[in-house]
C-alpha cells in the first residue's frame, strides 16, 4: 500500500470564501492484493493515529446521542443550561468520550495478541501441541469483544463528524 495526499493550497480559505471554489487535493492511492488480506488490521494502523491527533487538535464537538456515553455524561446529568441554544457542561466531554472508545477499540485491533490477555498455557508434553490450558478468562474475553465492537459501531455512526 502507498498512500499520498496533499495538503490543501494555502489560499483554499480565501477562493472558498470569495468565490465558493474549493481546489482539488493531490491525491495517489496503490492497494496491494496483501492490503486486503486483513483489511481491518491493516486500516486499523492508518485509523488510530488519526483519531489521536483529531483528539488533540480538534476545535468543536458535534452533536453525540446521550444513549451512546455513560450516564453521568449524558445532557439529562449536566448542570442547568443559560440559555436554551447553550451546549450543556458534558457536550464536549461526551464527544471525548466517543473518540477514546473509538481510540481504544482501533489499538486493541492493531494488537494481534489482545485474546491472550484472556488466556494462559503452559508447557505439557502430553497435551496436543505440547500446550495445556491452564486458566482462562471468558467472560473477560467477552466483554473485552464488546468493548471493541461497540467502539468501531461509534466509528460507524460517528464518521460524518470526524473533522476538525
Amino acid at each position: 500500500m502507498k498512500v499520498k495526499i496533499g495538503g490543501y493550497p494555502d489560499y483554499y480559505y480565501w477562493l472558498d470564501r470569495l468565490f465558493g471554489w474549493k481546489p482539488k487535493q493531490k491525491i495517489s492511492v496503490r492497494i496491494d492484493p496483501h492490503d486486503t488480506w486483513s483489511m481491518e488490521h491493516t486500516l486499523a494502523h492508518i485509523i488510530t493515529p488519526m483519531l489521536v491527533q483529531l483528539k488533540a487538535t480538534k476545535h468543536g464537538s458535534p452533536w453525540v446521542d446521550d444513549k451512546d456515553v455513560p450516564k453521568e455524561l449524558r445532557s439529562t446529568n449536566a448542570k442547568p443550561k443559560e440559555n436554551e441554544y447553550d451546549t450543556d457542561s458534558n457536550h464536549h466531554l461526551r464527544w471525548d468520550w466517543i473518540l477514546d472508545e473509538m481510540i481504544w477499540a482501533f489499538n486493541q485491533k492493531c494488537r494481534d495478541d489482545w485474546e491472550g490477555d484472556f488466556y494462559e498455557y503452559e508447557a505439557d508434553d502430553t497435551a496436543r501441541f505440547g500446550l495445556k490450558l491452564v486458566w482462562e478468562d471468558r467472560e473477560g474475553q467477552k466483554a473485552h469483544q464488546e468493548r471493541m465492537t461497540n467502539g468501531f459501531k461509534l466509528f460507524g455512526k460517528y464518521y460524518e463528524n470526524l473533522w476538525d
